[in-house]
């Protein structure tokens, strides 16, 4: 897919990974947005929550996340990813809803697998307790 083919969230989401910038990230976000995790049972809501999960993410992902394939409609988008966590290798889809203003409104996580889950989530924690 080429990157012109990709909604404006999209391409601003992908342009975020190669230039992790806190601002734009806040920036991207709706009100009330809700970020989904594979590593906590309840939805976490609105955006300083989000941004929290999402800034750590980047930066545990590192330059090392590959987002490999993508589909996408008017409003939404599934970004299949690999990266490397702790030496294992996780793969993973992004799921990501906006609105009619180009802002996030969800922002869904899977990964597998199970040991790769298990790195994701320690790093995680890591990198949100010194936060």
């Amino acid at each position: 897919m080429q990157p012109l083919d990709r909604p404006h969230v999209i391409r601003a989401w992908h342009a975020l990974m190669e230039r992790p910038d806190p601002d734009v990230l806040q920036a991207l976000l709706a009100p009330g947005v809700v970020f989904r995790s594979p590593a906590v049972h309840t939805p976490q809501e609105g955006t300083d929550r989000t941004f929290s999960y999402l800034w750590a993410a980047i930066q545990v992902f590192g330059p090392g996340l590959d987002y490999w394939h993508e589909w996408h409609d008017e409003s939404s988008a599934v970004l299949m990813f690999t990266a490397v966590v702790d030496g294992l290798t996780v793969e993973g889809v992004d799921i990501v809803r906006w609105d009619a203003d180009d802002r996030i409104v969800e922002f869904t996580v899977m990964v597998r697998p199970y040991k790769g889950l298990q790195a994701l989530i320690g790093a995680m924690g890591r990198k949100l307790e010194s936060a």
